[in-house]
């Protein structure tokens, strides 16, 4: 679908149009699926995190658990982005995090918490280059699904490298005791990061506006007609939509 924010495209910074053109589209069909797990590739590659392989394609058991939602960011209908959702709740546990930072996070779910959980973010690699806008686009995923399920914290499991970006975008602060393994890459670790939405979101919102959504864009995105987890809470948040929008540009891959 296309993004809900509609921001006034007179008023944005250079390449920041880019944001009239895209398309989020849940993952879903065989086809697209392919496409995806074929991008994940070309993109784990390129940045030296994976060594060739005869199937071209990384996919996980998680891409099919019952609170993922994977998206794709289309740019004129071409693929460019993704990134995996996960929505953690005392019933729905399952993620890389919570393998990797369980004993962080089993307390908090046992009290009650619920999590967004962005995970599997990557870019294809030419298409990155493009539209350095990307990170930011991609990403505002997990902002918008934080005010869809009323989460209370927003989490990034990520490498060491990456922590500045969490930082100034979603105020994200370092919750881990210590890096640890990476799944997958024994060669890099990974720390845990938290925002605690509820208190961040407006500080965020006005240093980052484009990450506004409307109800009717956080519906067309997460509610389906079938769903598999019954994850969602109430949401209580205002939407404001008139704000000018800032974009700059950042290189990350998860």
């Amino acid at each position: 679908m296309k993004s809900g924010a509609e921001p006034n495209t007179a008023l944005l910074p250079r390449g920041a149009a880019l944001f009239d053109r895209i398309d989020y589209r849940l993952i879903e069909t065989p086809e697209d699926r392919d496409n995806l797990y074929l991008m994940r590739y070309r993109a784990y590659l390129h940045a030296g995190l994976i060594d060739p392989s005869e199937s071209r394609r990384v996919t996980d058991r998680f891409d099919e658990a019952p609170n993922t939602w994977n998206f794709g960011v289309y740019v004129d209908r071409e693929l460019c982005s993704s990134v995996r959702i996960h929505v953690l709740t005392s019933e729905w546990r399952t993620s890389y995090t919570t393998e990797v930072f369980g004993d962080v996070l089993h307390p908090r779910l046992d009290r009650g918490e619920v999590f967004v959980d962005p995970c599997r973010f990557v870019a294809d690699p030419e298409k990155h280059q493009r539209f350095p806008e990307l990170p930011y686009l991609t990403v505002r995923l997990a902002f918008i699904a934080c005010d869809h399920f009323n989460a209370d914290t927003g989490l990034a499991m990520i490498r060491t490298d990456h922590q500045a970006f969490y930082r100034r975008i979603f105020l994200h602060e370092t919750i881990s005791p210590e890096p640890r393994g990476f799944p997958g890459w024994p060669t890099k670790k990974a720390v845990l990061m938290a925002s605690d939405v509820r208190n961040q979101r407006e500080k965020v919102l006005t240093r980052f506006p484009i990450l506004r959504s409307s109800a009717f864009e956080r519906r067309m995105l997460f509610e389906r007609s079938n769903p598999r987890a019954a994850v969602h809470r109430p949401v209580l948040l205002s939407t404001s939509r008139n704000a000018d929008v800032v974009v700059s540009a950042v290189g990350t891959a998860r």
